[in-house]
């Protein structure tokens, strides 16, 4: 019995030895920690607004415990940004640091890193830098780089238009909130100015709104993240980013001219309205990469020209009713983030179990096309309301309407071969790069649509501004060299 108790008492003592071994740090100046990066970078960021999250490791590569007897923010409250070390803030009660942090052998601490930086009082974006200092036991010190731009900003929160209102400013506006242009009133946005939306965001339309952009200074609204979600793909190139522009029944005379409208959810939807009088004028712009749709039409008068509309969830344009005239545009589907995505074309005289007459629908010069074998669809209900479409000089990915009865709304079109699975819609473009989210809808030279427009149709200059020859393209890109 006495010899289990000393087996007992000898195993006892061997692991308390073991535990004051494994328990000492050391503080020899030869072992250093290592990190998963040397700065933790920020991109740009709107002043006064909570950055995203960034993170890194910092990692004991050697076979003895390190402890940091200090781990500090260099400056303070000076820069907004805020540290976590190993769940433990630096907060402004603890002088912004933390003691004693402990790093075992072969071991790691994670550290998170957020910003919201003060005005820095210019028009430029402002570089804003500090440095979160390791001082191990040692006296070795390691510093790590905290790297951002700081960009004031004219904040816009749930603002309601009441009369005639010009919104513009020299620094970026950025928009909290909805956009409301009440009944009567219009809202004016001048060439060059840029709007980022927040995810919360948009514009809502019961008076009338003028995008009034030029060839040189386009009017762009996007979303508000400037930073990326990986090293190659901004959060500009993600869709869904802002609830889009909402035209209500009471909107009329609204204008888009030489816009840049994208990364939202639905980017334009047109409520029912009197279609005798124009709701809406597209011309020169791009409505691209949408969670949701490009352009929806509900039993509305709308006229586009010279755009493109291009990558949506759902339908690139869709025309449910009412009165359209497309006329010069690309209209492409290349939606990357979803197979499911919608047609590049859907037009119907039904919405929502309710009938919708199309009394007119014309499309002239268009392309039409996108990664799927048929991107059209025209979709006709049992009664008989009116169904009035023609397609004269378009390049449309979809199986050669042949039927005496449907073939006759089909003049001088190109019809995309639907079993070209190859290279399929994306041969008519520059450049359709599915994995880098980089999209560059100017003809290539292998396109059909060269040359093959309707001279008597086409406009004077392309959406660029370059002047059309006298074989102008299909779409709203002239071919260049």
């Amino acid at each position: 019995m006495k010899s289990y108790k000393y087996i007992i008492l000898s195993v006892v003592m061997l692991m308390t030895i073991s535990a004051c071994i494994d328990g000492e740090f050391s503080s020899s100046p030869s072992y250093h920690l290592h990190f998963s990066k040397d700065t933790v970078k920020f991109d740009t960021i709107f002043s006064k607004v909570p950055s995203s999250t960034r993170t890194m490791w910092v990692y004991n590569k050697s076979d003895k415990n390190l402890r940091c007897n200090n781990v500090r923010l260099l400056n303070g409250n000076q820069t907004g940004y805020r540290v976590n070390v190993d769940g433990v803030y630096l907060s402004p009660s603890s002088g912004f640091q933390v003691q004693n942090v402990e790093i075992r052998k072969n071991d790691s601490i994670r550290v998170f890193v957020e910003l919201t930086s003060p005005k820095n009082g210019t028009r430029e974006a402002k570089r804003l830098q500090d440095k979160l200092v390791f001082k191990l036991e040692s006296g070795n010190v390691h510093e790590i780089i905290l790297d951002a731009f700081s960009w004031d900003a004219k904040e816009i929160n749930n603002l309601v238009i009441y009369g005639d209102t010009i919104i513009e400013s020299e620094l970026p506006i950025l928009v909290n909130g909805t956009i409301n242009v009440k009944k009567g009133a219009i809202l004016t946005i001048p060439a060059g100015q840029t709007l980022y939306f927040n995810s919360n965001a948009g514009i809502e339309v019961d008076g009338t709104l003028i995008l009034k952009g030029t060839k040189e200074n386009n009017v762009i609204l996007r979303g508000a993240r400037l930073d990326n979600i990986f090293d190659y793909l901004p959060y500009d190139l993600l869709s869904g980013q802002w609830k889009g522009i909402h035209y209500t029944e009471t909107s009329y005379n609204n204008r888009i001219e030489y816009a840049d409208i994208h990364s939202t959810m639905n980017a334009i939807v047109c409520d029912s309205s009197n279609v005798s009088k124009r709701k809406l004028n597209i011309e020169n712009s791009i409505i691209h990469n949408c969670q949701g749709y490009g352009v929806k039409s509900i039993n509305s008068n709308i006229y586009i020209n010279n755009s493109q509309i291009t990558n949506t969830l759902k339908d690139c344009l869709a025309i449910f009713g009412g009165n359209a005239f497309i006329g010069n545009s690309t209209i492409a589907q290349f939606y990357p983030f979803d197979s499911k995505r919608g047609q590049a074309l859907r037009f119907s005289n039904s919405y929502e179990n309710k009938s919708l007459p199309i009394l007119s629908m014309q499309c002239v010069n268009n392309i039409i096309t996108g990664y799927s074998e048929d991107v059209l669809s025209g979709e006709k209900d049992d009664s008989e309301n009116t169904f009035n479409y023609m397609f004269t000089s378009c390049l449309i990915r979809t199986p050669e309407i042949k039927d005496e009865k449907n073939k006759s709304f089909f003049v001088d079109i190109i019809w995309e071969d639907p079993s070209d699975n190859i290279s399929g819609g994306e041969k008519n473009f520059k450049l359709v790069d599915i994995n880098k989210q980089h999209y560059d809808f100017h003809l290539s030279e292998k396109s059909k649509a060269i040359g093959s427009a309707a001279a008597s149709h086409s406009t004077k200059n392309d959406r660029d501004g370059n002047e059309r020859d006298d074989k102008p393209d299909m779409g709203c890109y002239e071919f260049k060299e």
